[in-house]
């Protein structure tokens, strides 16, 4: 049994897949976490009491003798990257557990989606409550990440009340709340304070329409000796300027395409704009990969933005 998620995995992807490790490890199963990126340094926590359960470096080996594959936080096949064809090839079933709003495009298998929850987390919970399994405490860490990067602290829209009794619950397996938050936000290198300042010197604001929107610099992650969850939030300072409605961070990928991140505030719905460039998301947080050159996707995109904002 193999556990995947997307490439440059946020919070939500590594602590869903990290709690269903210990969950299914406690029934007795013998799962294993293998990514199509390296497992993020700042969630690396997450796997101390996890040995040997992240094989992302052996990770097409690893589809090759596994009988079924979980494919969480993503429904969409191209989003795993270069393990997409190696799964779609193996034919198991592909079973999957999402919060996104997207048809997607796996292979047949069982499927738990609801746009709904705030977190793949979220549903990964309501999973083991539902089946009555017993919730390990580093299970319930992983979730509480989960939830917590998701939600960006429990400040965005999609924190509900649910959202905060699930993390109540929790919390009263004995978790350190303020432990966690350090380990997340407050322990970063050095690097990725002075790639944000390099980011953040590109910010360019329409006050009409209420548009704003930040470029990474080429060369900028090899300068700071950084990696893409380094850029992590950085998006979120645009979307903060009174005004803005709607915000955007361009960057250039090693593949030649460009990745656009989309943040929206009110009633724009930035998971419609990125399905216009093959991408998806959520209402108020979606994301995109293009192909072309870095000015000419800004000059596209950008002038979609204008439209959607009218």
């Amino acid at each position: 049994m193999l556990l995947t998620t997307h490439v440059n995995a946020d919070g939500d992807g590594v602590g869903s897949e990290v709690a269903l490790w210990h969950l299914l490890t406690s029934l007795g199963a013998r799962p294993v976490i293998a990514n199509p990126t390296p497992f993020p340094e700042r969630y690396r926590f997450l796997l101390a009491d996890a040995d040997g359960a992240e094989r992302s470096a052996r990770a097409v080996k690893e589809i090759d003798r596994t009988d079924l594959v979980i494919v969480l936080d993503i429904s969409d096949l191209g989003r795993l990257g270069h393990l997409a064809t190696a799964i779609a090839a193996r034919g198991v079933p592909v079973a999957c557990i999402d919060h996104h709003a997207s048809d997607g495009s796996l292979p047949p298998g069982p499927r738990l989606v609801d746009a709904a929850a705030c977190a793949t987390g979220e549903l990964v919970y309501d999973l083991a409550r539902t089946m009555d399994w017993m919730l390990p405490m580093p299970a319930a860490r992983a979730l509480y990440v989960s939830l917590l990067s998701d939600t960006g602290g429990f400040r965005f829209s999609n924190t509900s009340p649910r959202s905060l009794q699930v993390a109540a619950h929790l919390l009263s397996h004995g978790l350190d709340a303020e432990a966690i938050y350090t380990q997340v936000y407050a322990s970063v290198p050095e690097g990725r304070i002075r790639l944000l300042a390099e980011a953040l010197d590109t910010l360019v604001v329409e006050v009409p329409p209420g548009l704003a929107w930040v470029t990474v610099p080429p060369g900028a992650l090899q300068r700071h000796e950084a990696t893409a969850d380094d850029l992590d939030g950085v998006v979120e300072f645009p979307r903060s300027i009174g005004g803005v409605r709607l915000a955007l961070l361009f960057r250039q990928l090693a593949s030649g395409r460009v990745k656009v991140s989309f943040r929206s505030v009110g009633d724009v719905d930035v998971a419609r704009l990125a399905e216009q460039f093959g991408g998806g998301g959520h209402r108020k947080a979606a994301g995109a990969s293009l192909d072309g050159e870095l000015g000419d996707v800004q000059a596209t995109v950008l002038a979609a933005a204008r439209r959607v904002l009218g």
